[in-house]
This record gives structure tokens, C-alpha cells and sequence, in this order.
């Protein structure tokens, strides 16, 4: 880490703050997604439990009384009359849409009128768990149907009418239309407050959670790309406003330490550019070049010194080494002999 640049280390610690932030706020908005896709699935489920709750009652207080006459004379029987049938008429016109074809209603029974409403071994189960705990009101799940992922709400369905009983205590006191349309085999045996039947709809749970997975996957999709870009601009900025004017700075600071000739380096455009600045990066670049300039300045007269004392230095070795020579005995008499010589050439012409 520490042989990396200033970019480098930038960015590597910001995307480690990223990946942190993203992978604290991706599982929560994951889980807030999930939690809504199930409350959506529940509410429809429920919204489907009721509105079929809706039609047996209405079949029950509405639509049998009025057809009370005629059930026992009638030769065909009246299946409008029965709240499951009414309800699961509605139901299947309800899937008849588009969009709800895979949306499913049954009363699923152990001991059934219809053989349509025979249970399978997962609604049988679930029956089971209404036999054994009577303070159950409602189980709710998933299960696998078909190949395809389906949310289940399951209630018990009770006798809770003494006029059901009519049709499924025994066959001997049901309709005879009843007997001659199911037969006699199924349906009968039932007795008051008894749980006959589990009442259960099935809704699609995969478009909806595959809903919300595309969902999270737009979103950490933005922010990736908003993150790659905002590294990227980052990343621009820091290295042509900071770490280009430190180059600048640390260059000039590497020819005087080296003592190089900077004096072009003080002219030159990018530092100039650099003190124009009016930001603290600037305000450096101005007191590190004024520093340059004294630099620069006592170094020259430092030089000009250095050379005018090395001239003077010259000039008194020499002296030295002339007064070597005159100060020696051999010189002393040389010149002697040369002024004595002299005189007398002085006399002679005098002659």
C-alpha cells in the first residue's frame, strides 16, 4: 500500500468504502424487497380467500333460499346452490383473465362430494394439521405445484349450518338429484362444527419475487455505474488538480536538492499555472516558489562569492610563493651579486 500513488490509494480505499456501503445497503434493500414482494403475495392471497368467502356466503344466504323449493322436486340437481361450486365458478372465470391462468381456488377434502375437490397429499397434510389443532385458523407457505413455485393460504372449512347437513349427513335424507349427479360414495358422514374440507388459494410466487430481483438488479446496476463514474471523474480531478501540481512542485524540489540549474523551471508555464491558482494548493506553489527564487538568488551570489574568493585566494598563494623565494639566503645573495654587479658596471662607464 505504500508503494502506491496518491490515485491509487485514493481509489482503492474509496472503492473498499463502496463495496462496504453497497454490500450493507444491497442486503437491506434486499430484504425490504423480499418483504414487500411477500406482503404483496399475501395480500392477494387473502384478497382471493375473502372475495370466495364473499360468494359462499352469498350462496348460502342469498341464492339457496330462494332455490329451497325446488332442490328437493327438481330432477337435475341445482349445483348453484352449493357455496363451493358457486365459488369455484366465480373463481374460474376469474382465471379466465389474462394474467391469473396460473392462479388456483380448492376446498380440498378427504371425504368429497365432487371428486374435483379430492385432496392430494400436501393439502391432505394440511388438513391434518386442522384435525389436530382446532385453534388453527389459517397456514400460509409454499410449495411446489407443477414445476412451479406457488404461495398457499389455507383456512379449515367447517360445518357451521344445520342445513348442510341436509345434503351430507346420509345418503338416504339427501336429494335424489344430488345421489343421481356424485353418486352416493362421497360427501356424506359430515356432522355439525366438523372440519370437512381445507379451503385453499394458490398464488404465483415466482413473477413476483423474480419481479423484485430485476428490481434490485436495475438499482445496484445504477449505482455501479454511478460509482464507475464518479471513481472515473474522481480520479480525473485528483490527478490534473492534485497530483499533477505536486509533480510540478516535487521536480523543482528534486533540481535543488540536486543542485541542477532550475532557473527555466521557475518560468515555466506549469508552475505559473500552479501560483495562479486561488485555491491552498496554490498558495503553496507561491511560497514554495518565492522559496525557489531566494534559492536560486543565494546560490548565484553564493557562487559569484565562492569565485571572487578562490581569485583572492590565487592571488595570496602566489604572494606566498614569491615571498618563499625572496625570503631565502640563496636569493639574498643573488641579489647581492646583482647589485654589486650593476655598481659596477655603473663605475666603469664613469671611466
Amino acid at each position: 500500500m505504500s508503494k502506491l500513488n496518491l490515485s491509487t490509494r485514493f481509489t482503492l480505499i474509496l472503492s473498499g468504502v463502496f463495496l462496504v456501503g453497497i454490500a450493507i445497503g444491497g442486503t437491506a434493500y434486499w430484504r425490504a424487497l423480499q418483504g414487500r414482494a411477500q406482503d404483496e403475495i399475501t395480500t392477494q392471497g387473502t384478497l382471493l380467500i375473502e372475495t370466495m368467502n364473499a360468494v359462499r356466503g352469498y350462496t348460502s344466504n342469498n341464492v339457496r333460499p330462494l332455490l329451497a323449493d325446488k332442490i328437493a322436486d327438481s330432477p337435475q340437481f341445482i349445483s348453484e346452490t352449493v357455496p363451493a361450486f358457486s365459488a369455484r365458478s366465480v373463481f374460474e372465470n376469474f382465471r379466465g383473465q389474462l394474467n391469473f391462468s396460473t392462479y388456483l381456488y380448492k376446498e380440498a377434502a378427504i371425504n368429497p362430494t365432487n371428486p374435483v375437490d379430492i385432496a392430494d397429499e400436501f393439502e391432505a397434510d394440511l388438513l391434518n394439521q386442522f384435525y389436530s389443532d382446532e385453534s388453527s385458523a389459517e397456514v400460509s407457505g409454499y410449495r411446489d405445484l407443477n414445476g412451479e413455485n406457488l404461495f398457499y393460504i389455507a383456512r379449515p372449512l367447517k360445518i357451521g349450518s344445520e342445513s348442510c347437513l341436509e345434503c351430507h349427513s346420509t345418503p338416504e335424507n339427501a336429494p335424489t338429484s344430488l345421489i343421481a349427479t356424485y353418486g352416493d360414495e362421497g360427501g356424506f358422514g359430515w356432522e355439525l362444527n366438523e372440519v370437512i374440507a381445507v379451503q385453499i388459494i394458490y398464488v404465483p410466487a415466482e413473477e413476483v419475487f423474480n419481479s423484485a430481483l430485476q428490481t434490485f438488479t436495475l438499482v445496484m446496476g445504477i449505482f455501479l455505474i454511478t460509482f464507475a463514474i464518479v471513481i472515473l471523474l474522481i480520479n480525473f480531478l485528483l490527478r490534473n488538480y492534485v497530483i499533477q501540481p505536486v509533480n510540478v512542485l516535487s521536480g523543482l524540489a528534486n533540481k535543488i536538492s540536486a543542485d541542477e540549474n532550475f532557473s527555466t523551471d521557475l518560468e515555466s508555464t506549469a508552475l505559473h499555472s500552479i501560483t495562479n491558482r486561488p485555491d491552498e494548493l496554490g498558495n503553496l506553489a507561491q511560497v514554495f516558489k518565492k522559496m525557489a527564487v531566494d534559492v536560486y538568488e543565494r546560490t548565484v551570489k553564493l557562487k559569484e562569492q565562492v569565485k571572487d574568493l578562490i581569485i583572492k585566494i590565487d592571488q595570496i598563494r602566489r604572494q606566498e610563493q614569491v615571498s618563499e623565494i625572496t625570503d631565502t639566503d640563496f636569493f639574498t645573495d643573488l641579489q647581492k651579486r646583482a647589485n654589486e654587479m650593476r655598481n659596477k658596471g655603473k663605475s666603469d662607464e664613469t671611466k
